[in-house]
Order: structure tokens, then sequence, then C-alpha cells
């Protein structure tokens, strides 16, 4: 078990990226099984600077929690998501996989197209199929990135009502009947959507999609800003 240890330390230390259990695995001696060592590891590192943990199904280093704002300080003002932005990828998370119309029918107030291409450029959001629905419209969901962002190990780890209203973030004056749906992030899609590209394995985007996924043009960023602050205001 040591030496697993020491092995599967060194993989994660050497690997640029969060790995899966199943490439550690293959690491180990005969006969011992990365879950053990892995666990064994977490445990290890539970008290230490750096913390072994696993979200999005995969195992990392990551600095620990409570001395995050050591490593903050003298670095450049990070750049937060506009309101918009981050209410869209609330929607995506929670009601995926959700259209573009979906999603502006929670909010209330339309998107702009710079605050969907933010988030698929983040590579939080990608798209998932084709709604069958009238235009059939692009259906959006949540990555493994979005997981690995948020330290989530799987989608359901999202709060659930009484998470958020212990969290202050509700006040007693909800809708009756009102719930947080049960976040779902399957691969498979759902029994309302087709692929995004047709049969003959052609995609199928219309001009408007083309739009939604092109790449960010210089001073697009600004345009969504700007968007995000008249949407805001509408809201």
């Amino acid at each position: 078990m040591a030496e697993a240890m020491r092995i599967a330390e060194a993989l994660l230390f050497a690997s640029a990226e969060p790995l899966d259990e199943k490439d550690i695995e293959k690491r180990m001696p005969r006969g011992v099984p990365a879950a053990a060592v892995l666990d064994a590891l977490k445990a290890e590192y539970a008290p230490r600077g750096v913390n072994l943990v696993r979200a999005g199904g995969k195992w990392m280093f990551r600095t620990a929690a409570d001395l995050a704002w050591l490593l903050a300080a003298g670095e450049g003002e990070t750049k937060r998501l506009s309101r918009a932005a981050l209410e869209t990828l609330a929607i995506v998370a929670y009601h995926q996989p959700v259209t573009r119309a979906e999603i502006e029918d929670i909010r209330g107030v339309a998107i702009s197209k710079g605050t969907l291409d933010l988030l698929l450029e983040t590579g939080w959001v990608r798209l998932r199929g084709r709604r069958r629905a009238p235009g059939r419209p692009v259906t959006y969901g949540t990555t493994e990135a979005f997981l690995i962002q948020f330290g989530l190990e799987a989608i359901s780890d999202l709060p659930g009502l009484d998470e958020l209203k212990g969290a202050g973030l509700f006040d007693g004056r909800l809708p009756q009947g009102f719930d947080v749906p049960q976040p779902s992030d399957s691969m498979e899609l759902a029994e309302d959507e087709d692929p995004l590209e047709d049969e003959t394995g052609s995609n199928s985007a219309t001009p408007e999609d083309r739009d939604e996924t092109s790449s960010r043009s210089p001073g697009l960023e600004e345009a969504e800003e700007a968007a995000s602050a008249s949407e805001d205001g509408n809201s």
C-alpha cells in the first residue's frame, strides 16, 4: 500500500490535468485497488496545505481552502461573470437539457448572444443536441470542466432548495409549489432530443446557431458586458 500511495502521489503531481481513477488503476501494483489507495492518500493530505480532492469523477491536488487567500495575494484582478451569465449558467446546470428560449422563459428576460458565447468559451457549457420541436432549437448542458471548477463530484451535488434557504439565498415569500429541480447531466440524449448532426453526419446548425458558437471576436467581451448590464436592468 505504501508503494502504491507513492505511485499515485507521483502520477497526480506530474499530471497537468485531473486523473480518472481508471487511469491510476492501470499503474497500481497488482492486486491493489486504486480506490483504497486514493482514499488513504486523501486522508494523509487532509491536514496539509495541499489536499487531494475528487471532482467531476477525477482526482487532483488543490490548495487547502483555508489557505487560498495566501495565493490570491498579489494576483491581478479576477474578472467575474456578469449577473446575467451567472443566472444563465445556473439555469443550464439545474434545467439541462435546456434551450435558449427556455432559459429566457425562466429568467423572464432575453439573453444576449454574447452571454452564451462566454459560457461556451469557458468550457463550462456545451451544446448537447436539438430539441424535437419546431425549429429544432439547440439544447445546452454543463461539462466535466464545470464540475471540476466548482468542486462537484457530480451534478447532483448542487444544493437543493433546503440548502439554498439555509444559505440565505431565498426568503420566505416563495410562490406556492416552488421547487428546485433535481439536475442531471447524463451524456445520453433525452427522449425529446436529437443529435446535433443529421443522419448524413453533416452539421445541421442554423445561421443563428453558428453565430452562437462562433469564436469571440475582439470587442465581443465588452459587448457582452454591455448587453448583460442591459439585461440586469430589465430583469
